[in-house]
């Protein structure tokens, strides 16, 4: 598996410039749906802080960031790398392989979790790009390091279930004279990267693409899910505060099925306060709408009073309410007409072209406001709580929180009955709207 190097300006400081380092981070990617692997056409990487992408294209998944400044030294032997390999998790059989600057003996180490030696070959290797194919053993889990000229590389190696037909074995395959390709000037000043940058990547099978945020501050493997419209694997129910709620995977995002109804209700008329009980407003104060819509919180409750976008807040520990961008991911991942990562998703009002519709409850919504609720998310019209305590629009619409402020204000979503759009816009954090929980990466 070939890996795409970028050479991207940064600064970091630590009480002295720290230019000339060593590979910054190495950003892994896979995928799979409902378990079974999933193989990648290509990846793109947007930086949602500074502006600018990147695309690596099958084989390539390994994005490869280095720092760049005073020219650096012993620059051949840094491109020496083992690239994860494909199909990861494995069935059967994957292929591994690795980059070699420099004619040289090559010590290929297979290890187990624990630590213990399963297979330990040597081989005189040409200069270029040789690959293996490896059969696993038993273990669901296995590290393989190639070492080169004192420098290491290991990579991580997942088996879909645990048997073996036959033992661990390492077959050669062939051998390529070229080396790893750097991107070319203009594309490298396209995508500038700063530690702590928030990156949307977006990766691409067939018709199919999802999506997934992060700010890496060292090297990351990432498993894309592509499975939709089931319990998220693994976590079908979660059982919080008395209540059992169940999961919904959405590609790689998985969600609360229900609003959330935690909290003692009070009355709309008033606030919610700091005193370390969590409040809710039900919808004409009537506890049995929460049951059927969920509660509906003030921005500073839901998120127990704190200002930190992805913060757990009110949600079961592993959640969080969803931040502006994450439900940007979600408004593409759903859409039939604009993708993830779309600038379509960054207008304020109502954006997309089918998002709310498939968003929404296919029953429930009066006037034949009805969606499709394609992708199993159940959208509810479940109204909303103003700022004066009166209940609003209960079966016409229905508002989440996000995570995310916008100076004194909040940013929301809402869907209504006579839309297939999604709206995007911000509020006082005095109004009562419903709160999703998103799992935790």
């Amino acid at each position: 598996m070939k890996a795409k190097t970028i050479l991207i300006s940064a600064f970091v400081i630590s009480g002295v410039m720290a230019f000339s380092q060593r590979p910054t981070m190495e950003l892994t990617f896979t995928a799979e749906n409902n378990g079974l692997y999933v193989q990648l056409e290509s990846i793109k990487v947007m930086n949602r802080t500074q502006g600018g992408d990147t695309v690596l294209y099958w084989p390539d998944t390994v994005l490869s960031i280095y720092f760049v400044g005073i020219p650096e030294i012993n620059k051949t032997e840094k491109l020496f790398q083992v690239f994860q390999n494909y199909p990861n998790p494995v069935a059967d059989q994957t292929t591994v392989s690795l980059f070699i600057p420099e004619k040289d003996q090559v010590n290929l180490i297979v290890t187990d979790i624990l630590g213990r030696m399963l297979l330990n070959t040597d081989r005189v290797l040409e200069k270029g790009t040789h690959s293996f194919l490896f059969t696993p053993g038993s273990g669901r889990l296995s590290f393989f390091t190639a070492q080169w000229r004192g420098n290491s590389s290991s990579i991580k190696i997942q088996q879909a279930y645990s048997h073996s037909i036959g033992g661990i074995s390492l077959d050669y395959i062939g051998s390529e004279t070229s080396s790893p390709q750097l991107k070319a000037a203009a594309d490298i000043q396209s995508f500038s990267f700063n530690l702590g940058d928030e990156l949307l990547y977006i990766v691409y099978a067939d018709t199919l693409q999802s999506g997934m945020l992060d700010d890496p501050e060292a090297s990351e493997s990432y498993t894309f899910q592509f499975a939709t419209n089931i319990p998220c694997p693994g976590t079908p129910t979660v059982e919080y505060e008395g209540q059992v709620y169940n999961t919904i995977q959405v590609f790689s995002q998985c969600w609360l099925k229900e609003n959330l109804n935690v909290g003692t209700m009070i009355d709309g008329s008033q606030d919610q306060t700091n005193n370390q009980i969590i409040e809710k407003y039900c919808y004409n104060n009537l506890e049995d709408n929460c049951n059927t819509y969920g509660g509906m919180y003030q921005w500073n409750e839901m998120m127990k009073y704190k200002i930190q976008p992805g913060f757990q807040g009110i949600c079961p520990t592993g959640w969080h309410i969803p931040t502006h961008e994450e439900l940007k991911i979600l408004e593409g991942e759903v859409d039939s007409q604009y993708g993830i990562g779309d600038p379509e998703w960054d207008f304020i009002g109502y954006r997309g072209y089918d998002a709310g519709t498939n968003l929404k409850t296919n029953s429930g919504w009066f006037y034949e406001g009805n969606g499709t609720d394609l992708f199993g998310f159940s959208g509810l019209p479940g109204g909303f709580c103003d700022t004066n305590g009166s209940f609003l629009y209960v079966g016409y619409t229905c508002y989440w929180w996000t995570s995310t402020e916008n100076t004194n204000f909040a940013w929301y979503r809402n869907l209504d009955y006579d839309k297939p759009e999604v709206s995007r816009f911000y509020d006082f954090k005095g109004w009562g709207f419903s709160a999703r929980c998103l799992r935790d990466n």
